[in-house]
């Protein structure tokens, strides 16, 4: 298992699937071209196709976009010594012109934009000497991505057979096509040496005929430089299978988990027919409910109604009582200004009471003064009555001669 992740962009070993087989296919497929030829793996991703090809080919040189790819490469596959991995655009290759004799290009040319693709072929036939071979190939838009409706995020232009095979005849005079697809059914091989017929069919019970050329997901091309080049020769048929089957391997488990999810179904079938009873019957109870709930419904629509009436009867009564609470504020006023007033009378009150308690007091001190002075008058009265007599007038000059005694005494 590769330490790259695998990303979807590119395939790396260890990826089981359909995506495992047709990548190691193409370049087993391609081992018969390069054999001993110096050989240029344009986008060699993790490195691995062109390990592969390094068992066949004199020499390779992997070249990929991504330097982190190719320095995991190198370090990967280290020990395969006509194998070398340099940092390079499959638009500009790092290669001297006339420098290899066999170009590899797998599921490449999609991952340029349009205007690079023909810039792609030129360097591709700049490097390859005169007679080199090119084996590229592409997925078909067609059965790739448009029956499918599938898009690759990868993918930028899926050129059709047809715009490849514009850009390959400026550089590439000969050219042999070959269709890829995966493939199930049976596979009868002859254990005698020498075998090389190769027979087809599809069938059914109804019989078997010869079986035509499946559809394209990817077209793969053999091309030379120029006319007169022995291609090398093709089979009929090519197959491939990683050793632990492990498509077989899948597809057995994918059965048998169809199986238990069959067994589950009739189980889940036979509860489903429970719950259909239970549902029978509860429906005719909500059809019970769904009546008494009609009634029920009967019944609010007018406690409805009579809340309705309700609420306007109390809307009247708080305009009436908005009315009465505005005079009871108007009346609330007055009061508070009465009471302001009651206090200050209050106030005047009591300053007149204290005024008329000092007068009160007043004139009990005058009333006592009046009746002092009264009863001297009084007693000046009956004393000047009393001199006036003829009696106080016989007393008196003993009266002053007993005063005149009295200053004579020491």
């Amino acid at each position: 298992m590769s330490d790259i992740e695998f990303t979807g962009e590119r395939f790396v070993p260890g990826v089981p699937g359909e995506i495992a087989h047709e990548h190691w296919h193409r370049y087993a497929f391609a081992r018969r071209f390069v054999a001993g030829r110096r050989t240029l793996d344009v986008a060699c991703g993790e490195g691995y196709g062109s390990a592969l090809l390094a068992s066949a080919a004199a020499t390779v040189v992997g070249v990929d976009v991504a330097p982190e790819v190719v320095a995991h490469a190198a370090q990967r596959y280290r020990d395969r010594s006509n194998l070398r991995f340099e940092a390079g655009s499959a638009s500009r290759l790092p290669l001297a012109d006339a420098s290899v004799d066999a170009v590899v290009s797998f599921e490449t040319i999609e991952h340029l934009a349009r205007e690079d693709q023909p810039r792609m072929i030129a360097e591709i036939a700049r490097v390859l000497v005169d007679d080199g071979l090119l084996i590229l190939s592409a997925p078909n838009p067609v059965e790739y991505s448009q029956k499918r409706g599938y898009r690759n995020p990868f993918h930028i232009h899926e050129p059709d057979r047809a715009e490849i095979d514009e850009m390959l005849a400026q550089w590439f005079r000969v050219r042999r096509w070959h269709r890829q697809r995966r493939y199930f059914g049976s596979a009868l091989w002859c254990e005698g040496a020498g075998a090389a017929d190769f027979e087809a069919w599809q069938g059914s019970e109804a019989g078997a005929v010869p079986a035509p050329l499946p559809e394209a997901m990817y077209a793969l091309v053999v091309a030379a430089r120029r006319d007169g080049v022995d291609l090398p020769r093709s089979p009929s048929v090519s197959l491939f299978s990683d050793g632990t089957e492990s498509e077989l391997v899948r597809m057995d488990a994918n059965a048998a988990e169809v199986l238990r999810l069959d067994r589950l179904l009739a189980q889940r079938d036979a509860e489903l027919a429970s719950v259909t009873l239970q549902f029978e019957a509860a429906g005719r109870h909500v059809v019970d409910l769904e009546a008494a709930i009609a009634g029920r419904d009967a019944s609010i629509q007018a406690v409805n109604a009579q809340a309705a009436a309700a609420v306007a009867e109390a809307a009247a009564a708080r305009g009436e009582v908005a009315e009465l609470e505005a005079v009871r504020d108007a009346l609330r006023s007055e009061r508070d200004a009465a009471r302001k007033d009651v206090l200050e009378a209050a106030r005047a009150r009591d300053g007149a009471t204290t005024a008329l308690g000092s007068a009160r007091q007043a004139v009990d001190a005058l009333r006592e003064e009046n009746a002092r002075l009264e009863r001297a008058i009084a007693a000046q009265e009956r004393i000047i009555e009393y001199r006036q007599s003829v009696r106080w007038w016989l007393t008196l000059p003993w009266i002053r001669l007993r005063a005149r005694l009295r200053g004579l005494r020491p």
